[in-house]
């Protein structure tokens, strides 16, 4: 567990009556709410209870319909776009490539043309970057690892990711924990949107419950079964 105080941290992102309509429907509904960096924190709840539309908005990847969010000290999101990570729940991936050609692609995207950092980045999430296999042909745990590496390669300050442990094997969702761990550890601020809350029992900081489009509890412990 990563010690330091709510009270003595700066905010690294400060949400404030965020409220998000699609149609007549309110995904979110008026959340306001503080984070602190060097933090891992697990987002749960229900089918429809606005984690997703959340992580999305804060990866400025959905405008919000009223509200605000300050993020490295801006409302500006895409001025400090190249600080945030985003894992999709959908793997985002070109299947026809092998994983270091996905890995040097999206590396270039953020002017990063470096074989070796792909290369480690591959292997920091229990991948062999030497695999010429296309990533189409990958199982859905080994699809999910490289497209927590694609998330990781520009080394954001903070990586938002969807349900991250979605169809994965033990092994490799343990591996991912211990990742995730270690990224926290080294300063990283992880938000993880996830219906397995037990995988991340002795990993988060905080649990944030969300029900009906607002934050209803935030919590040290896993204080929820799990859902379905």
């Amino acid at each position: 567990m990563n010690h330091v105080s709510h009270a003595a941290a700066t905010p690294i992102i400060v949400i404030h009556d965020l409220v998000k309509q699609f149609g007549r429907f309110a995904a979110l509904r008026g959340v306001s709410a503080e984070f602190v960096s060097g933090r891992l924190y697990a987002i749960v709840g229900e089918n429809g209870a606005g984690k997703t539309t959340l992580l999305r908005s804060l990866a400025g990847l959905t405008r919000p319909t009223r509200g605000t969010i300050s993020m490295l000290g801006t409302t500006d999101l895409r001025s400090v776009c190249r600080q945030v990570g985003y894992m999709a729940h959908p793997s985002l991936l070109y299947d026809e490539m092998a994983g270091m050609e996905n890995l040097r692609y999206f590396a270039r995207l953020y002017g990063i043309q470096d074989d070796e950092r792909c290369a480690a980045t591959i292997t920091a999430v229990g991948l062999d970057p030497a695999l010429t296999r296309p990533v189409g042909q990958y199982s859905q745990g080994m699809r999910q690892r490289m497209s927590l590496a694609r998330a990781m390669i520009h080394d954001p300050r903070i990586l938002l990711l969807d349900e991250p442990f979605s169809n994965v094997d033990a092994h490799s969702a343990r591996q991912m924990t211990h990742l995730l761990k270690q990224l926290r550890d080294a300063g990283k601020t992880i938000f993880v949107v996830t219906h397995q809350a037990s995988q991340l029992e002795h990993a988060a900081d905080e649990f944030v419950q969300m029900e009906a489009g607002l934050i209803t509890r935030r919590t040290r412990e896993l204080m929820m079964a799990e859902t379905p």
